[in-house]
């Protein structure tokens, strides 16, 4: 049994601008994410993303990083995704995080106010 509570795929890649705008495109969409750490800072970006915002599935963790990825593991992280429960309960996580983000980057909201005074500061 599926997941009713899922984007389809052309409204997900919609939200993504560049490659750089992908996790805060998604978070800001409210869209789950499944996690591949491959190099820099992105084992700490999933780190956080799957263990305090929950809102990511890890494929593979960083410490196994050298190994082959098999189809197996693939699978698995999609059937996790895909489980009505844990899938539903991430997807639901991702979608109060996407709106907490769309609210606080609104005319208003506290991180374009500190945006808008951090620009004000600059160009003084």
């Amino acid at each position: 049994m599926g997941c009713s509570c899922w984007r389809s795929r052309n409204a997900r890649l919609a939200s993504v601008i560049a490659g750089v705008e992908f996790v805060r495109g998604e978070h800001d969409g409210g869209v789950a994410i499944a996690a591949w750490p491959m190099h820099s800072d992105q084992p700490s970006n999933a780190a956080l993303v799957a263990d305090v915002l929950k809102t990511e599935i890890v494929v593979r963790e960083w410490k196994d990083r050298a190994g082959v990825v098999k189809a197996s593991l693939i699978e698995s992280v999609v059937r996790r995704f895909m489980a009505l429960e844990e899938g539903c309960r991430i997807k639901e996580t991702a979608e109060k995080l996407g709106a907490a983000v769309r609210e606080a980057t609104e005319a208003g909201g506290v991180s374009r106010i500190e945006l808008d005074s951090f620009i004000a500061h600059v160009i003084r």
